[in-house]
């Protein structure tokens, strides 16, 4: 855990008679793709805020590479590029100048980053048009390459397709997954948009009423709500009563063509291993075993309104 790019430990913050944030512990790794989600209210803003010293936890403690963003803010945020909502620039000044007066105030070779840069999201043939003509996307890749003037390890952003059109959504995806795959970057990142945070996370948490209700990667979370198997075998019949007889499974129904839906009870340590052993071993050939998996939407929704909020 030495090597994580942000470590939060037990970070609590408090409005008045109001928790925001609840004892969250959570780590982002390099070279992974991290998804904060949680309902409207939750602490997101929250957490991105302390993460990047814009607020101060009331108790706990917040890391990046090892430095203390209390302590040592300015070693810490020196590895943070962030977009908070809709990044701002001056739209009388056209996109290459907006870098460069920003790369001036970065310095330490910044300036010398922003041609590649611009190619990098995909505005170098726009970049001599003034800001105040670009669309919303243009504006958001744009603010990606503001915020990568450092060549910061972490890319923090705070919903950043709101607003765009598919095409601009499908043009960010790829650009984060490029941050990731292509330069080992963290992108930490919130939003509501369930199905890109499907498309483009390796790890998420999901916070409700300030704590983290869930952790880990994307892969894990998805199996672990994928209780329904669709199994063929060659006596659809005697599968079925094999099947009825074990106490992990709720509930079975057969198709006319024979198939088999298999629902395994929510906390059941059933494997599909386990499944497919027990029906070899009543002399049964089986051709299909077939989890189904949940959706992230799915998943969500359900470990929420588990958590005492729909």
């Amino acid at each position: 855990m030495a090597d994580s790019i942000i470590r939060c430990e037990g970070v609590t913050r408090t409005f008045g008679k109001r928790t925001a944030l609840d004892n969250v512990t959570l780590t982002v790794e390099p070279g992974r793709c991290f998804g904060f989600l949680g309902p409207n209210g939750a602490g997101k803003t929250t957490l991105i805020r302390c993460i990047l010293g814009l607020a101060r936890p009331d108790g706990g403690r917040i890391t990046v590479r090892g430095f203390d963003i209390g302590r040592d803010p300015a070693a810490a945020l020196a590895r943070i590029g962030a977009i908070v909502e809709e990044p701002r620039f001056y739209g009388y000044l056209s996109g290459r100048q907006n870098l460069e007066l920003w790369a001036a105030y970065v310095g330490d070779g910044a300036l010398a980053r922003v041609p590649a840069l611009l190619t990098r999201v995909g505005l170098d043939e726009r970049s001599g048009d003034k800001v105040s003509a670009y669309s919303l996307g243009m504006r958001q890749r744009l603010g990606v390459a503001r915020a990568l003037l450092s060549d910061p390890e972490l890319l923090v952003l705070d919903e950043p397709t709101n607003g765009l059109d598919p095409d601009g959504v499908a043009e960010f995806r790829v650009l984060i997954r490029s941050l990731v795959e292509q330069d080992g970057r963290a992108v930490f990142v919130s939003s509501h948009l369930l199905d890109e945070i499907e498309k483009i996370c390796d790890d998420l948490a999901i916070v409700n009423q300030g704590r983290v209700i869930t952790s880990g990667t994307l892969a894990d979370l998805l199996a672990a709500g994928g209780r329904e198997l669709t199994i063929e075998c060659d006596d659809a019949a005697r599968a079925e009563s094999v099947l009825r007889a074990l106490p992990t499974v709720t509930a079975v129904t057969r198709s006319a063509a024979g198939t088999l839906s298999v629902q395994l009870a929510p906390d059941s340590p059933e494997t599909r291993a386990g499944v497919n052993r027990k029906l070899v071993e009543a002399g049964l050939d089986v051709s299909r075993l077939e989890p189904r998996e949940d959706s992230l939407e799915e998943r969500y929704l359900s470990l929420v309104r588990e958590a005492g909020q729909a």
